[in-house]
């Protein structure tokens, strides 16, 4: 079982060949921009942070840039710093150079003004460009992929017909030695219970139930002022008229995304996934945060149920649409890749469907564009900030 992708020098294997540019600060989004205006199809990772934080907010921010100028999809980098920010663009440059990618940097306050910062940014990125364009498809053996499990939009479909497909395609995956990862530890309040029988050992159930835990705090504080209670619903509006009625209700639906399989460790919002098989990743329950954070873990692609709906996608990683809700497939036929309504109507099983979700994650992989990619969807790319209270 294989798939044709790209060898990184420190031996993960993505399935694009992108250059970057990444400012290490939300000061210099702009000149990082122009940059990579100057080279078709190079990729510019805006983002608001890099200052202005401290301790494990900070950290958090830096280990999100480190991982995905290192993600495996990513063949080139071009970081671009202000100078005077805390998250220093000279760790970043040493940190990337570990991985042996081709790298540069280049900072607006040691070149003088913007002008000049593009000017140096844009030869040193037809340098990278130049060397990534270089890099030939192999053949990779199916087990080296990651998948990122998100659902967003979520109706009364996703959870009898969508998730379930997507959950049977993830256990194809690691049956075949390949690796999944779920997220969004809000919409798994109320069905902990369930995931904790199927974690690996004792150590990684405490860690899922101390996400659990964390989780609710959290929410309780945030929702505690009673001028704001109509606020403070933890489920959508849009997935009231979708047919989900409470929190738990979701839950049940959303962890069917993430099939039968066994769950072999708890990670840290953007942590590297080490080891095979199917993870948690402890993430916030907004979509471009938690696809931020599987997608610097190393999740390669991205299964993103909807029901309601969506356009989205990610600046590094195919993000594969699959809706359970015919109507929605109808009225989104340019964004949605898969529809798996032929479950409700009793013409396709579970297991005809997953399959195909499977068979569409080996062509992506090797090269297919997903219909985000060919509209030039990037709205995931979210950085979160941890904000004690």
């Amino acid at each position: 079982m294989k798939f044709k992708g790209y060898k990184r020098p420190d031996g993960r294997k993505g399935v694009r060949n992108i250059v970057v540019v990444i400012p290490s600060v939300f000061c210099a989004n702009k000149v990082a921009e122009k940059i990579a205006q100057n080279i078709e199809g190079v990729i510019c990772l805006k983002h608001g942070v890099g200052c202005s934080q401290v301790g494990e907010d900070l950290e958090q921010t830096a280990r999100t840039l480190i991982n995905l100028a290192n993600h495996p999809n990513v063949g080139g980098v071009l970081i671009v710093g202000l100078g005077c920010e805390r998250f220093s663009p000279f760790e970043f440059y040493s940190e990337i150079l570990k991985f042996g990618k081709p790298v540069e940097k280049v900072i607006i306050q040691e070149e003088g003004d913007s002008i000049q910062a593009i000017c140096k940014g844009t030869k040193l990125l037809k340098k990278i460009f130049y060397k990534v364009s270089c890099n030939k498809k192999e053949e990779i053996d199916i087990s080296d992929l990651i998948i990122g499990l998100e659902c967003g939009g979520t109706d009364a479909f996703s959870g009898i017909a969508a998730n379930p497909s997507v959950g049977v395609a993830s256990d194809i995956l690691i049956s075949y030695g390949g690796s999944a990862v779920f997220s969004e530890s809000t919409e798994l309040l109320g069905a902990e219970k369930i995931l904790m029988k199927r974690c690996i050992n004792e150590e990684v159930k405490k860690s899922l139930l101390r996400v659990i835990n964390k989780t609710e705090r959290e929410l309780e504080i945030s929702t505690s002022n009673p001028n704001l209670q109509n606020r403070s619903n933890l489920i959508s509006t849009g997935n009231f008229h979708g047919g989900i009625s409470t929190v738990v209700e979701k839950a049940l639906g959303n962890i069917e995304k993430a099939g039968k399989s066994t769950i072999n460790g708890v990670l840290e919002f953007a942590e590297t996934i080490k080891g095979r098989g199917l993870f948690l990743m402890d993430t916030p329950g907004h979509d471009g945060e938690s696809t931020t954070g599987m997608v610097a873990g190393g999740a390669q692609i991205i299964l993103f149920t909807t029901g309601r709906g969506t356009p989205t996608g990610f600046p590094i990683a195919p993000v594969i649409k699959i809706t359970g809700n015919p109507q929605t497939y109808q009225k989104m036929k340019t964004n949605i890749d898969i529809d798996t309504s032929d479950i409700i109507k009793g013409e396709k099983s579970l297991t005809d469907m997953g399959t195909e979700i499977f068979d569409l994650v080996k062509k992506v992989a090797s090269g297919e564009m997903t219909k985000a990619e060919i509209f030039g969807h990037d709205e995931l790319f979210t950085i979160p900030r941890i904000l004690h209270y």
